[in-house]
């Protein structure tokens, strides 16, 4: 389970620097992460350990994760910010 603090230290590592990146990092921790399956959460924070140029493609849909748990979590969240 993620406290209050976690959930800060990620908004703060979601801040990639890059600002297509931020805008759907951010936003997210900010509102959905904290309704999250335990499961998915920590699938956001695997997410976050990997390099921004994947990151990028992934969001973009100029690429699909190849780990399954990766997949599933960019699927999330360009579902938020592209419902069906």
């Amino acid at each position: 389970m993620y406290n209050d603090e976690d959930v800060r230290r990620l908004r703060w590592q979601s801040r990639r620097g890059m600002l297509e990146l931020d805008v759907l990092l951010v936003p997210f921790v900010d509102e959905a992460f904290v309704h999250l399956p335990e499961e998915d959460q920590d699938r956001f924070v695997k997410l976050l350990a990997c390099e921004d140029q994947d990151l990028f493609g992934w969001f973009m849909q100029r690429a699909v994760p190849q780990d399954p748990d990766l997949a599933r979590i960019v699927k999330i969240i360009l579902d938020r910010v592209q419902p069906d």
